[in-house]
C-alpha cells in the first residue's frame, strides 16, 4: 500500500470487516484498492485520508497503534457501518504485540537458575505460569478448531482469493488464540495475513516459501494442540513475552551484527557475542521501522547498562556485565539492575572466539537441526558462483564438501547480495566466515559475516559493510577437485504442488491431469510415501460431488487441508534428513561436547 498508514490491531480489523453487510463485503477488496490511490496526511497521532471531495476519513493512533474501532471515523452517510472505515483497517499494517519490555531483575536469583545461551537446544520450559494446566482448555480447543477453519479456508482460496474477508477471519482467530493464551499460532496467523497482503500488493519482499511455512505452522499446531499434553502443549501453546534469568556477571567477546527488517514493520540490528566458554547472547534493538533503521541500526548505542558502545563497535570490541539478566533464547535484558562497560575484544582466530570454528561442521549442523540458533561457524575457500532461482550465490570448499552461500536479505538497502557478487570475483579466496544454516539437499548457508580478504584479523558484517574492489586479493586458483553440487533429489515434485495450493488454491491442483508419472518418478528414487501424499493432494483437490439435481456440492476443505498439511509436513521433514546427510550430520543426535 502508498498509504503511510499507522499499524491497527487484528482485533479491530475483524471487528469492522464483520460489520459489513454481506453486499458491502464483496466490495472490500476494491474498496481497499481504491483507497490506496487517495491523498493522505498525517498530523501528530492521526492520519486524515481524502475519499473523496466530500467526505474524509481519520485513524487516531494514540502510542502509534490503532487499538479500537472507535479510533477509525469516516465522515460518511453510511458511518460507521461503512466500507471505508473497514478497507482503511484492512489496508493498514497489522500492529503486534510490543517487543519484549525492559526487564526487572529479580533480586534473588534461585538456586537451580543456569544460564541459557542461543547455541544451546533447552525447552523453554519457564514460559508458561506454573498454574498452566497440562491439557488444552476448552477455550484452547475451540480456538485452535477456529484457527484451523480460518487457514484452511485461506488455503482453499489461494493467495488471489484470499482477500481482505478471508483475512479479516484469519486475524478474528488470531485475537481469539491469543486471548485464550495461545502466542505462538496467533504470531503465526499474522504472518499468513502479513504474507497474503505482500502477495496481493506485488511487494518485492514476498517471498512463497515464506507463506507456506506460516501455514503450514499455523494448520500443524490448531491441528496438533488439542490432543497435546504436557511439554508438548507448552510448546504448541508458546510464550507472549520472553521470561528472564539473572545469570550474573558476565565477560563477553563480539562475534558480529545483522540488520533486521521484517515484513512486519520492525527493524534494527542484533549483535551476536560469545563468552569464554562458547555460549552466545545477542543485544538486540529492534522496533517499528523500514530500512532505514535497518540501515543505521548498527550505529545506534547498545541498550545495556551505561555503555556509549554502537553495535557496530560492539561486534569487534567486547563487554563486562555485572547483573546480567537472560533470556531462554540467549538475549540480554537492560533493565535497570544491569551494569555494562566496554572490554576488550578478541579475534575471530584468538581464543575464545576461534573455539567456534573448531568444533566440527557436522555437530554444528546436527545443534542447528535439533534446535539451536542455526548459526554454523565454517572455514572455506571460494570457487566460484552457481546460478538459483532467486540468484546467484556462491560456491566454496568446506573441507572437501561444496557448500552454496547465499545473501541473507534481499532488500536491495541491504549489502548483502552485492558483497556476494564482488567475492565472487575472488575465486581461490580462503575465509573464516559466520552463516546461518538453509536447510536444503544441498549444503547451502545463508552468509552472515566473513573475514576482511585482504586482513584475517578484521572481519566484515555483511548485512551492514560494503566491500570494494580494493578490499579483494589478487585471484587465486580455485582447489583442485572441486565440483558443481549435485542435482536435487526429485521431491521438488511434491514440494512444488504444495507451493502451487498455498499460493493459487485447491483449484490450481483441481485442474484435470495425470501426477502418475510423477508419483511412479519418486517411487524410483524411494520416495514411494511422497507419491502417495502427491496422489491424495490431487485427488482431495479434485474430490467435488453432486447433489440429488446434479449441483455441485461444496469441496470437502478439511480433506484438502489435510491432505496438504501432510504433504508439507513430509516435505519439510524430508529436507531437514536430506539436508543432515548432505552436511554428514545426523539431525537425531545432540552435537557433541
Amino acid at each position: 500500500m502508498s498509504l503511510d498508514l499507522p499499524p491497527v490491531a487484528p482485533a479491530v480489523t475483524a471487528e469492522l470487516v464483520q460489520g459489513l453487510t454481506p453486499r458491502l463485503r464483496k466490495r472490500l477488496d476494491a474498496g481497499v484498492a481504491k483507497l490506496a490511490g487517495r491523498p493522505s496526511v498525517r498530523d501528530g497521532d492521526t492520519v486524515r485520508i481524502a475519499v473523496d471531495d466530500d467526505t474524509h476519513l481519520e485513524l487516531h493512533a494514540p502510542g502509534g497503534t490503532v487499538t479500537s474501532t472507535d479510533a477509525i471515523r469516516c465522515g460518511c452517510l453510511l458511518a460507521p457501518d461503512c466500507l471505508h472505515r473497514a478497507a482503511a483497517a484492512s489496508a493498514a499494517p497489522i500492529a503486534e504485540p510490543e517487543p519484549e519490555s525492559e526487564p526487572q531483575p529479580q533480586p534473588q536469583p534461585t538456586p537451580d537458575a543456569v544460564p541459557v545461551s542461543v547455541g544451546e537446544d533447552t525447552p523453554d520450559t519457564r514460559s508458561a505460569s506454573p498454574t498452566e494446566p497440562d491439557t488444552p482448555t476448552p477455550d484452547q480447543r475451540a480456538a485452535a478448531q477456529a484457527m484451523y477453519d480460518a487457514a484452511a479456508a485461506v488455503l482453499e482460496a489461494g493467495t488471489d482469493g484470499a482477500g481482505a474477508v478471508l483475512q479479516a477471519e484469519l486475524l478474528r482467530a488470531a485475537h481469539t488464540a491469543r486471548i485464550s493464551g495461545l502466542p505462538r499460532i496467533a504470531a503465526s496467523a499474522v504472518s499468513v495475513v502479513t504474507q497474503l497482503r505482500a502477495a496481493r500488493g506485488a511487494d518485492p519482499a514476498y517471498r512463497l516459501a515464506e507463506l507456506t511455512a506460516a501455514l503450514r505452522d499455523v494448520l500443524g499446531t490448531a491441528h496438533r494442540l488439542p490432543g497435546s499434553t504436557g511439554p508438548e502443549l507448552a510448546a504448541l501453546r508458546g510464550a507472549a513475552r520472553q521470561p528472564y534469568a539473572p545469570d550474573g556477571s558476565l565477560r563477553l567477546y563480539g562475534l558480529f551484527s545483522e540488520p533486521v527488517l521484517t515484513a512486519t514493520g520492525y527493524a534494527g540490528a542484533v549483535t551476536w557475542t560469545a563468552d569464554a566458554e562458547g555460549r552466545l547472547y545477542t543485544v538486540s534493538d529492534v522496533l517499528p521501522g523500514g530500512p532505514g533503521r535497518a540501515v543505521g541500526g548498527a550505529d545506534r548505542a547498545v541498550r545495556i547498562g551505561d555503555t556509549a558502545l554502537t553495535h557496530r563497535e560492539l561486534s569487534r570490541a567486547g563487554l563486562a556485565v555485572s547483573g546480567a539478566t537472560v533470556s531462554p533464547t540467549g538475549r540480554l535484558g537492560a533493565g535497570a539492575g544491569v551494569r555494562a562497560v566496554r572490554a576488550s575484544g578478541a579475534a575471530w582466530r584468538e581464543d575464545p572466539l576461534a573455539q567456534l570454528w573448531a568444533l566440527p561442521v557436522a555437530d554444528q549442523v546436527s545443534r542447528a537441526l535439533t534446535g539451536g540458533d542455526g548459526l554454523l561457524f565454517l572455514d572455506v575457500t571460494l570457487t566460484g558462483t552457481v546460478r538459483e532461482a532467486a540468484g546467484d550465490c556462491l560456491l566454496a570448499d568446506c573441507d572437501g564438501l561444496t557448500l552454496r552461500l547465499a545473501a541473507a536479505h534481499d532488500h536491495p538497502a541491504l549489502p548483502y547480495r552485492d558483497n556476494l557478487r564482488l567475492l565472487s570475483a575472488a575465486p581461490g579466496t580462503r575465509l573464516r566466515v559466520v552463516a546461518r544454516l538453509d536447510p536444503s539437499p544441498l549444503p547451502r548457508a545463508l552468509l552472515l559475516a566473513a573475514d576482511h580478504p585482504r586482513d584475517p584479523e578484521a572481519h566484515l558484517d555483511l548485512g551492514l559493510d560494503r566491500l570494494q574492489h580494493a578490499d579483494l586479493p589478487a585471484p587465486a586458483m580455485a582447489p583442485a577437485g572441486s565440483s558443481p553440487a549435485p542435482d536435487e533429489a526429485p521431491l521438488h515434485l511434491l514440494r512444488r504442488r504444495v507451493h502451487q495450493a498455498a499460493s493459487a488454491g485447491r483449484r490450481v491442483l483441481a485442474f484435470p491431469g495425470d501426477s502418475a508419472n510423477d508419483s511412479r518418478r519418486l517411487g524410483r528414487y524411494g520416495f514411494a510415501c511422497a507419491g502417495d501424499l502427491l496422489d491424495e493432494l490431487h485427488s482431495a483437490a479434485a474430490d467435488r460431488s453432486r447433489d440429488v439435481f446434479g449441483r455441485l456440492v461444496p469441496a470437502d476443505i478439511n480433506r484438502f487441508a489435510h491432505a496438504w498439511l501432510a504433504a508439507a509436513h513430509y516435505t519439510e521433514e524430508v529436507d531437514r534428513s536430506l539436508c543432515a546427510a548432505a552436511w554428514g550430520a545426523d539431525p537425531a543426535l545432540p552435537p557433541s561436547p
